[in-house]
Parts: C-alpha cells; sequence; structure tokens
C-alpha cells in the first residue's frame, strides 16, 4: 500500500469512528427525549417552625422561592414544630408553635401537603394519654394527613408514607410493617414507588447518633422482595444531605429547611446557618414516567 492509499484508508477509518460517535450520541439523546417529566415535587423536612430568630418570616421567604420552580406539590419531611417532645413543654407553647406552622404555611395554601410525622413533632408532656393533645393522633390531625402511615397515587407514581417514630426511635411498628407489606405486593411489576420517611431508612452518614432507622435490615431486605417495582426513598432528621444506593434503591436524605435550627451555627459549621457541612435548603423532585428521579437540594438564602 502506497503512502496515499495509506492516508485514505487512515481518513475513512476516522470518518467511520466519527459517524459511530455520533450515532450514539444521538441515540443517548433519543432515549433522553423519550423520558417524560410527570411530576415535580417539592421536599421541605425539617422546618422546625417557632418564633425565634425571625424564622417565620424566613419560611415565607423560602416557600415564595420554592413556588418559583412550579411545583406539583409539597413533601414534608416531619419535624414541622420546633420541638413538642420535651418533658418541660406547655401546653400553651405547643399551640403557639402549631398556630405558627397555620399561619405560614398559607403561603402554598394553594398546594396540596402531604406530610409524615417528625419525632419533635408529639407533646408526649401531655397531663394524660386522653389528653386531646397528647401523642400522634393530635399531630395527625394539624397536619391534616389521613393518618400516622398512609399511600396515594399521582401520575402513575405510588407514594408511601411512613411513621418512624416508634419503639427503638426510627423504626416500623408491627402493625406498620403489615400494612407495607400488603401496599408494596398490591403494586404492578414496574410500578414507581416514592417512599418518604422522617428518619432516613439507609444513609451513608452512619456515625449520627439515633441518626437512621434500626430496622433498615427488615426493610432493605423488604424492598429486595419487590424487585420488580423502582423504589427510591426521601428522608430528612439529621440536617444533613445524603445520598446511598443499596439493591438499585435510591435513598436521598435531604438537609434542612431549618438548617441550624434557623440559628447562626457553631463551631462545626462550615457556614452561616448550616449543620456541619449542608447548608439549609430544600430539594426539588422530578419524576419521570420510566421511573427515575432526579434530587436536587438547593441551599436557601434566608
Amino acid at each position: 500500500m502506497d503512502r496515499r492509499e495509506l492516508l485514505k484508508q487512515i481518513g475513512l477509518s476516522a470518518g467511520a469512528v466519527a459517524l459511530g460517535g455520533t450515532s450514539s450520541v444521538l441515540h443517548a439523546e433519543e432515549n433522553v427525549v423519550k423520558r417524560k417529566r410527570v411530576l415535580r415535587i417539592a421536599h421541605i423536612t425539617d422546618v422546625h417552625i417557632r418564633p425565634e430568630e425571625n424564622a417565620p418570616a424566613r419560611f415565607v421567604q423560602c416557600l415564595e422561592e420554592i413556588k418559583k420552580h412550579k411545583v406539583d406539590f409539597f413533601l414534608n419531611g416531619g419535624d414541622t414544630i420546633f420541638a413538642a417532645d420535651y418533658s418541660d413543654i406547655k401546653r400553651e407553647r405547643v399551640n403557639e408553635l402549631w398556630d405558627i406552622w397555620m399561619q405560614t404555611s398559607q403561603a402554598i395554601s394553594d398546594f396540596e401537603i402531604h406530610s409524615c410525622l417528625g419525632n419533635h413533632d408529639m407533646w408526649w408532656a401531655a397531663p394524660n394519654k386522653e389528653d386531646a393533645m397528647h401523642g400522634k393522633d393530635y399531630v395527625v390531625k394539624q397536619l391534616g394527613i389521613p393518618g400516622r402511615y398512609y399511600s396515594f397515587d399521582k401520575k402513575g407514581w405510588h407514594f408511601i408514607i411512613l411513621d418512624s417514630n416508634n419503639k427503638n426511635a426510627g423504626s416500623l411498628d408491627d402493625e406498620q410493617r403489615k400494612w407495607l407489606e400488603k401496599d408494596l405486593a398490591g403494586l404492578s411489576p414496574n410500578t414507581p414507588v416514592m417512599c418518604m420517611s422522617h428518619y432516613p431508612i439507609l444513609a451513608v452518614c452512619t456515625h449520627v447518633v439515633g441518626g437512621n432507622h434500626t430496622d433498615s435490615p427488615y426493610i432493605t431486605e423488604l424492598f429486595y422482595k419487590h424487585l420488580d417495582k423502582k423504589i427510591c426513598c426521601l428522608s430528612g432528621h439529621i440536617h444533613l444531605e445524603d445520598c446511598a444506593v443499596y439493591n438499585n434503591v435510591q435513598f436521598y436524605c435531604n438537609g434542612s429547611m431549618s438548617g441550624f435550627w434557623w440559628g447562626e451555627g457553631d463551631k462545626e459549621s462550615a457556614g452561616k446557618g448550616y449543620y456541619k457541612q449542608t447548608p439549609p435548603g430544600y430539594a426539588i423532585i422530578d419524576l419521570f414516567d420510566d421511573g427515575s428521579v432526579s434530587n436536587q437540594y438547593i441551599p436557601h438564602r434566608y
């Protein structure tokens, strides 16, 4: 082969590689185009609303910012109020906190808000268990949700809302386990599922004391039995941004709306209002018809 023929062959080979590359790119783009977004959700968690630190006004500013993302509805991940669970909390304080939540959440009154219970939401210091404000039933009423755990469907997606606040904090009780097993078993293959809990079911940040579900082995094994579904999970509680994947299940823990409980922070805060390395913020989550998820955590400046 003379020099001219050699150069010709090299040129043809290069062209074939270029065309092949272009074809692959076009094929990938076609796959992306075929995927259709069916829902956009705002995930807010650990709002810890309270009158101090100008938190009500700052929270409303956050909600107004979120609305600009044109979300379909809100998922509220618990710890809605600052802290009702301590033994020294009085009735007046609990009423004050829930009143502020009712007032500030009016900013998104045009949206559905699907909430779960946080460990700080329940008033256990009520005089007795018969008191109307004692425990979980009162929180369910304040949040306007069907029960302490429930599920619903939207645009082909199945949503499961769990109650993490049971024995061995960060766990499901027996009644809820049976319900969850039945709920998952009733879904058709390939159903996309989003499961929201307050405590992370599974997280990288295992060093956080009391941070994760203590019954993670049970829940992850249950999910493994349902590999024919497309499951992803949302949580809060630890105020840290965290993401894990296990057995094709995605676990997103988004940072808290309140950050360092609306305060300035401490010596471990990486910035103003941060809890450790995570700034205060919220997540915008896009859900697609093929069961895929895009979870974007967005720090807020308020």
